[in-house]
Parts: C-alpha cells; sequence; structure tokens
C-alpha cells in the first residue's frame, strides 16, 4: 500500500486537515488527529479504539503492531508496504469515527 492511497482515503472523509505534527504529518478530524505518519512514510500510527485495535492486532500480526506512547497503548502502526489497502482504509475510518466529535 502506498501513502497516497491513505492520503486520498484521509481527506476524503467528512472534516479532516492535514497538518504538521512535530516531524510527523497528521491528519485530523475538527483538531483531533486520528493517523500519523513518520517522514520516511513507510508506517502510519493509526488513533483506533481498543476493541478495534485488539481484533486488527489478532487479524493482521504481519503488519500490524501496537502503538506505545509513554508504555501506554494508543492505536496501531502498520507497515504500508505489507497491509492490503482494503484493510488499512477501514482501520482508517475506525480511526477517524473514534475521534470525531458528535455533533
Amino acid at each position: 500500500m502506498r501513502i497516497a492511497t491513505v492520503r486520498t482515503c484521509a481527506l476524503s472523509l467528512e472534516d479532516v486537515t492535514e497538518q504538521p505534527h512535530h516531524q510527523y504529518s497528521s491528519f485530523r478530524v475538527r483538531g483531533k488527529i486520528f493517523v500519523t505518519v513518520p517522514p520516511e512514510e513507510d508506517v502510519i500510527h493509526v488513533f483506533v479504539g481498543e476493541e478495534d485495535r485488539e481484533r486488527a492486532l489478532a487479524m493482521y500480526p504481519a503488519w500490524a503492531a501496537k502503538l506505545l506512547w509513554g508504555g501506554k497503548v494508543v492505536g496501531l502502526r502498520i507497515t504500508l508496504a505489507e497491509a492490503p489497502a482494503a484493510a488499512v482504509k477501514a482501520l482508517v475510518r475506525q480511526a477517524h469515527a473514534a475521534r470525531a466529535p458528535a455533533r
């Protein structure tokens, strides 16, 4: 999967912007980050809820790993070269839904 596909998917979702986040790029829904992209663009960090995260880890151990921040699991680290586009797009949509404030 290519980062351009991730970018197209994320930006197609409601109220999403792409903004810098330190050395990373980030996709945000009304200011809340739901995906970050390190400078190398070979992985993405997807901030899904615990249930979605655990399901993805069980289903996709070859390309999905726990994303740790300060010793706490906060999402998924996805290796793009190994990941199928359909599964990654679904995780990006789940992260968007988890972060989007209710209207």
